[in-house]
């Protein structure tokens, strides 16, 4: 399993113990998700319940991400 590109550090702070806090790509997941929050709910009976909706919002949140660091490194 190839790791991906995680953007380095979203809000770069360098300590002691070099770089901390969240990727880049989790912050733009974590963007992504509030948008696609309204959408999914709407055709939530689409979906075999709750937790079937969720892992479909993280993985298209994450999807969303991967392709922003890609345009980035453009």
């Amino acid at each position: 399993m190839s790791k991906k590109d995680n953007g380095g550090p979203a809000f770069p702070k360098e300590s002691d113990y070099g770089f901390r806090g969240m990727s880049l790509r989790d912050y733009f997941a974590a963007k992504a998700m509030a948008s696609l929050t309204t959408v999914y709910w709407e055709i939530e009976e689409q979906y075999s319940g709750g937790d079937a909706l969720i892992k479909c919002q993280a993985e298209t949140a994450y999807q969303m991400a991967d392709a922003m660091l890609a345009e980035r490194a453009k």
